[in-house]
């Protein structure tokens, strides 16, 4: 299949402000980019971008003072398939862990291992190793944290989270990656493009989402806290140890949100049409922090 997907972003600055945006598609999935715009600033500003420790495409720009868009449109080709699943997945000894995998079981500045490591080998301490237990973590996650827009908070914690038990997706995924980081299993943070495919359609303006990754047996998997099922249509925009890595925009001075539009939908048929850009949202500038 086909998904079309993009965004469309403003702000307004007191002042010129250098910026540094990670919302380029990850270069895991550039092949399948079929059909792209450039990143469009207006006004006009020259971007340039470079890989950051964890592969991740950075750009580049300096936001004169007043209001500024940032915009890109693009298809991208997908198998159609949901997530892969395979429940005789084992943890990996943290002896034979390779090395650029040992960051992922450290605690960060979202993800306080040593607030949590009690409580999760509570829950999960006697849980059989492997893929059933980083799904009990997910489970719990699931059941014990309630999702809402207005609980959004851009200094919440995995272990406030656990503690006030709402959040927005990052939290959800920070909590799972920190009680999964506990028990010596290896998970790391993503953000990316998830539309409502194979699903009902949410009825709330489309977003950014944030998940985890587990590793296990010898690769990556996708989990995803927040839905808590295998998803069709998933495009990666960058990974990292939790959301101070991954910010969507981060600015050297403020500024504030005007717009934030994201799309990701099925394309149908071979047409580069306009896309669907959705609904107009205006949400505070932490989202983006």
């Amino acid at each position: 299949m086909l998904i079309r997907l993009g965004y469309e972003i403003a702000i307004e600055c007191a002042a010129a402000t250098p910026i540094i945006s990670l919302l380029d598609i990850h270069p895991d999935r550039h092949a399948d980019i079929k059909r792209q715009t450039r990143v469009l600033t207006s006004p006009s500003v020259p971007t340039r971008t470079y890989h950051d420790r964890y592969g991740n495409i950075c750009r580049r720009f300096t936001a004169p003072a007043g209001g500024f868009r940032i915009l890109y449109d693009a298809a991208i080709e997908d198998s159609g398939e949901t997530d892969e699943v395979n429940t005789l997945a084992r943890e990996t000894p943290v002896a034979e862990l390779p090395d650029d995998v040992l960051v992922y079981l450290l605690g960060s500045r979202y993800c306080e291992t040593d607030h949590l490591s009690d409580v999760a080998w509570q829950r999960f301490g006697q849980l059989p190793p492997g893929w059933a237990r980083v799904q009990a973590i997910v489970d719990y996650v699931n059941s014990r944290l309630s999702f809402g827009y207005g609980y959004a908070r851009a200094t919440r914690t995995a272990a406030q989270a656990h503690e006030e038990r709402v959040g927005v997706c990052r939290d959800f995924a920070h909590l799972a990656i920190t009680l999964c980081r506990c028990m010596n299993i290896p998970a790391r943070y993503v953000n990316g493009y998830l539309g409502d495919i194979g699903v009902p359609a949410d009825p709330a303006p489309m977003d950014f989402s944030a998940w985890m990754e587990v590793f296990l047996d010898g690769k990556w998997y996708t989990f995803d806290p927040r839905h808590n099922r295998p998803r069709i249509g998933r495009v990666v925009i960058a990974r990292g140890r939790d959301a101070t890595d991954v910010p969507l925009l981060h600015s050297f001075g403020p500024h504030r949100l005007s717009l934030f539009k994201v799309w990701t939908y099925e394309q149908e048929g071979n047409r580069f049409n306009p896309p669907h850009h959705g609904v107009d949202r205006t949400v505070s500038a932490q989202m983006l922090a």
